[in-house]
């Protein structure tokens, strides 16, 4: 029962008053995909006009991710940061995520005094940070945050479907869905895979692999 009340709860600005103003909320979206970029964004509330609505990302749908996107943007200080597929490579993703946030909050028009990380850490920087485990469910801030990385990364990947159709990208966004796996085997990874994340890595191997010789009779 408590956990049922828990996810029904929507995000406040419990958190905000605690810090230093001005506060940023800090999420990313894209870590779990075996293609395309990881997105973090970077959201200052205004103290008066905030959208009503604001959730954590995955919670609601693609339409109204999209009307929060806008109005969002309209009302707060917004950055954004992006980190691609070859440095998720270089970096691992754990150290891409951390980029990516480094990148969002160094994009904000306005220096944040306090920043709240969707997480159990954040990166290792000079703004003041308190790290929030689950925090696109509890802060405003943070659940901001994660409607502009989602929004963003999909249209990213949205486009990035039309030159490659056959991964089904518009619909699954580069996670592992079974019409983007099977692409992988038939296909091999596009210069948008990770090559560093397992089932890519196989996929890779698999169509290398030479075909076994016939049997002579």
């Amino acid at each position: 029962m408590a956990a049922n009340r828990r996810f029904s709860l929507r995000p406040s600005l419990t958190h905000e008053p605690l810090c230093c103003a001005p506060v940023a909320g800090v999420d990313e979206a894209g870590c779990a995909p075996l293609a395309g970029p990881v997105v973090a964004a970077a959201v200052i509330l205004p103290s008066k006009g905030i959208p009503r609505g604001i959730d954590d990302s995955k919670k609601l749908c693609a339409g109204e991710r999209e009307r929060l996107y806008h109005r969002i943007r309209a009302c707060a200080v917004v950055g954004v940061g992006i980190v691609e597929n070859d440095e998720i490579d270089r970096l691992n993703i754990y150290w891409a995520r951390m980029r990516a946030m480094e990148l969002a909050v160094a994009a904000l028009a306005t220096a944040p005094a306090h920043v709240l990380v969707d997480g159990n850490r954040g990166p290792r920087w000079h703004w003041p940070t308190t790290a929030i485990v689950g925090g696109d469910a509890i802060s405003l801030s943070i659940g901001a945050a994660s409607i502009i990385a989602k929004h963003t990364r999909d249209q990213i990947m949205i486009r990035h479907a039309e030159t490659w159709p056959h991964y089904d990208w518009r619909s699954n966004k580069g996670y592992p869905a079974p019409k983007h796996l099977k692409a992988l085997q038939e296909h091999g990874p596009t210069p948008l895979h990770r090559r560093t994340f397992a089932r890519v890595a196989q996929a890779e191997l698999d169509l290398r692999a030479p075909e076994p010789a016939a049997l002579s009779l």
